[in-house]
């Protein structure tokens, strides 16, 4: 019946009459609805096969004749057909892929198109229910958001939990897990790179798609379904969210595979949910958190394990204590803030994390004290990153953050009035010394005049070194100061930044700080001051004056050619 009516109303064909299209739809519906009363009895193969027949149909029925399938049953049946035998083989693909892989010559791995494991994995991508995965996920996912058994939603969860684990067990088995993706063309042997390489990730990216695109449909059911939006149920089911996400990460971390909607509503909407709960959020920390002393080599995949952990956590400090944000996200983060090995991409990108996951501690107003203990250390480790393992940007928005956090209202000024003038010296010293070359573009720098989208577009990033960016990062600090410092740092920031002699790297500065003075960054008391310091105070003629050129140092009684004489005409 299946294949009559793909057929004759297949590619918008509309060869059949209402009426008898309408018979031939519930026919296949009643039909699908028989056989999945007693799948169980007729085997795995049963489950398959009406898997496959409602996969083609699906989307040719009316929306009516969709709602009558048992959606109860088919959900346990489509989700097995994506992780079972007929579909990723419980991920044992990767185990057996392992087994083949060899040492080439020049330290590279080595896994030919002449291997048994290649030809089993082109072999299970050509089976009918792998070729149509996306419209099996939807079919699975439609289950799961109309399935009137929310006890049948939840173990389709914890088959994906389970079928997560064997992926990344099988993964952790595999020698590829320590192939950084930067170092892929180093690391593998010329055919490996070249052809089994990426047939090996196009089903890894079809397995994500197909689990997370079902997880999405079960994260959504959650928050509809009142037995599921209870306290208890709700973090558990965002706590496996997160499990099977996790799981997923050395396929979402690699090419920008994460960067679909489905997987960031699911990532999203499972944070928003387990933070309600600070229990449930200190549990899941203290399950993946990264170990301290691992007994094995740090591999590829660890680091990409505690990358994610480093993310998860970042949105999390505002319902933790604060024994637990300096045991869960401060003590981890700073493990890689002290790397001394070599700065790779993958270092560099937990580095980051590591800068947002402390940041998002200092933020918070009920984490003061651990915020006075661990600032001194933080900005000394943020002057030692910058440039070569921080962007410019990155550097001014940390200081940024830090500045605002010790500054008024924050309780934290109270506390430590003579904090954020501490600050502001050490950064002010380090801006004399620091190199005037001109630093490389990096892939996060934007106009310091764009304002829009657009704008983001179109402009290219202004040039900046390291002094300019120090300078911009005491620009930017400038709205939140204590008022009674505003005035003379005004007048300081002024003057520092007709420091800086290369007129092109001193343009973007200059504008910077007009742009603080004008736009409305600074509150109405700070801005008071600013336009008095502007008009009465000299700050018109500070900021308009021409910088002075150093003078060449010489000897006492130096004797000076004519042609640097200046006429006194």
């Amino acid at each position: 019946m299946t294949g009559v009516l793909m057929g004759m109303e297949g590619n918008d064909k509309r060869a059949l009459s209402s009426s008898l299209k309408g018979t031939l739809e519930r026919a296949i519906v009643t039909a699908a609805n028989m056989a999945l009363d007693t799948h169980r009895q007729d085997g795995p193969l049963a489950g398959a096969s009406i898997a496959l027949a409602l996969n083609f149909s699906f989307p040719l029925l009316s929306e009516f004749n969709k709602s009558q399938i048992n959606c109860n049953e088919l959900l346990p049946v489509t989700v097995w057909a994506i992780t079972g035998p007929e579909g990723f083989c419980e991920g044992q693909f990767l185990q057996v892929i392992g087994e083949s892989i060899t040492d080439a010559p020049g330290q590279t791995l080595s896994w030919t198109s002449q291997t048994p494991s290649f030809g089993l994995l082109q072999a299970m991508d050509q089976r009918p229910l792998m070729g149509n995965i996306g419209p099996l996920s939807k079919l699975a996912a439609y289950a799961a958001l109309h399935a009137t058994d929310t006890v049948a939603v939840l173990a389709a969860l914890d088959a994906l939990l389970l079928f997560s684990r064997q992926v990344l067990d099988a993964w952790r088995l595999n020698r590829f897990n320590d192939v950084d993706p930067a170092f892929e063309a180093n690391r593998l042997s010329l055919e490996t790179y070249q052809k089994t390489w990426p047939v090996l990730w196009q089903v890894l990216r079809k397995l994500l798609f197909g689990a997370v695109a079902v997880l999405q449909a079960i994260v959504s059911r959650s928050l509809l379904d009142h037995r599921m939006l209870n306290v208890m149920t709700a973090s558990e089911t965002a706590i496996k969210s997160l499990h099977i996400l996790r799981n997923f990460y050395f396929i979402s971390s690699r090419n920008n595979n994460s960067a679909f909607q489905v997987y960031n509503f699911t990532y999203l909407t499972s944070i928003d949910t387990l933070s309600r709960n600070a229990h449930a959020c200190e549990v899941l920390l203290k399950e993946i958190r990264p170990v301290e002393t691992p007994a094995a080599p740090v591999t590829c995949l660890s680091r990409t394990l505690d990358l994610f952990y480093l993310n998860l956590a970042e949105h999390l400090p505002l319902v933790l204590s604060t024994d637990a944000c300096e045991a869960l996200i401060i003590k981890p983060a700073t493990s890689y803030l002290s790397h001394d090995g070599p700065m790779t991409p993958s270092i560099v990108e937990l580095f980051e994390s590591s800068h947002s996951a402390i940041l998002s501690v200092l933020s918070c107003p009920q984490h003061g004290p651990l915020t006075i203990s661990i600032t001194p250390f933080y900005i000394v480790k943020l002057f030692e990153s910058f440039p070569l393992q921080i962007s410019p940007r990155q550097f001014r928005v940390a200081y940024k953050t830090v500045m605002q956090t010790v500054s008024p209202p924050f309780p934290i000024a109270a506390v430590e009035p003579h904090l954020s003038e501490t600050l502001l010296e050490m950064l002010r010293a380090s801006i004399p010394t620091a190199n005037t070359a001109l630093l490389p573009q990096t892939p996060d720098a934007v106009s310091l005049d764009a304002t829009s989208p657009e704008d983001l577009a179109q402009e290219p990033p202004e040039p900046c070194s390291e002094q300019s960016t120090l300078t911009m990062a005491l620009i930017d600090t400038l709205p939140f100061l204590p008022l009674h410092l505003v005035e003379e740092w005004l007048t300081i920031t002024a003057q520092t930044l007709n420091t800086i002699e290369d007129p092109k790297l001193r343009a973007p500065v200059k504008k910077r700080f007009w742009d603080i003075l004008i736009n409305g960054e600074m509150d109405v008391e700070r801005a008071a001051i600013g336009v008095a310091w502007w008009g009465n105070q000299g700050g018109r003629q500070l900021f308009l004056s021409r910088p002075t050129p150093p003078e060449a140092a010489m000897m006492s009684g130096a004797i000076v050619s004519d042609d640097q004489v200046s006429s006194k005409l």
